[in-house]
């Protein structure tokens, strides 16, 4: 049995597959098990606590895991210690979720292209072929991340304390949200995953997207991400396409393609989900 895992910070799913890529049980959700911001030991409780998970763990024979927070040493190692204790008869492979969002865009398998991830966080990588080649350290959900799921909720929050919303847009705002500035401080400094917290307004935006304001938020944060990320491949993007991963740039393809027509950049294929690209990758050859 196959488990193929595409983790983001708020969500983690869960696929067990045959080497037919036939899949045996249905889809496992989880809490997102991101290893730069969680601990081991929370980690292995968010596992443990899933009883699908427990039933198949002697089952197990591999684990690809894509995850954020996967893309430097430490928290990677980590994470493949933990899964390889809990899934004792499984060989363990973790690759950050770039590596994810390229695998599942892909046209084929050696194709050139650039590859951003529009999720809870984002992420931007040129792939040319057989390799991932990134420009930008992330530094994280506080102060990258462009035209993520966090940054469109710290916008949103921003603009209704600042006043800069339309006043019918902050009455939906309100009547959506606790917008209690104790209760925003408490999930923000008091309790983990922060990020995921503020990704959780950016559904606003898809819920009222008519609005001016929306729609020019939206493209704000793409422009600024095109600019502070998909630029870093100036000369790349001249020939290959960018292909886009993660629920913020599924929902938001219109916007994304207005701004590669201003700013000439070829847009290719849109992921909301890699997992399903994932099996058919890692079963082909099985």
């Amino acid at each position: 049995m196959i488990l193929i895992v595409d983790s983001g910070s708020t969500k983690c799913d869960w696929i067990a597959v045959d080497k037919d890529g036939k899949q045996l049980r249905e889809k496992i959700r989880t809490s997102g098990l991101n290893p730069a911001i969680l601990k081991e030991n929370k980690i292995k409780k968010i596992i443990k606590e899933s009883e699908e998970l427990m039933d198949l763990k002697e089952a197990v024979t591999h684990v690809f895991f894509y995850g954020a927070g996967c893309g430097t040493e430490k928290p990677r190692t980590m994470l493949a210690h933990v899964l390889q204790f809990i899934f004792v008869n499984a060989v363990v492979d973790v690759q950050e979720d770039t590596m994810a969002a390229v695998r599942a865009t892909l046209n084929h398998d050696d194709e050139a292209a650039v590859v951003c991830i529009m999720g809870t966080g984002s992420n931007c990588s040129y792939y040319d072929g057989k390799k991932l080649h990134q420009r930008v350290k992330s530094l994280g959900y506080s102060l990258m991340d462009d035209a993520s799921g966090n940054y469109f909720g710290k916008e949103l929050i921003k603009d209704y304390y600042y006043n800069n919303m339309p006043e019918e847009i902050k009455i939906a705002f309100e009547h959506k949200y606790n917008l209690d500035p104790d209760v925003i401080k408490y999930n923000l400094y008091k309790q983990p995953n922060p990020n995921a917290y503020l990704a959780n307004f950016a559904e606003f935006m898809f819920l009222n997207k008519d609005s001016e304001y929306t729609k020019k938020l939206i493209k704000s944060g793409i422009t600024r991400f095109a600019n502070n990320m998909i630029f870093q491949y100036k000369e790349e993007i001249k020939t290959v396409p960018v292909h886009f991963a993660g629920s913020i740039a599924f929902f938001s393809e219109n916007e994304i393609r207005e701004v590669a027509a201003e700013m000439g950049f070829i847009v290719g294929n849109f992921a909301r989900r890699p997992i399903q690209g994932l099996v058919k990758y890692h079963t082909k050859d099985m």
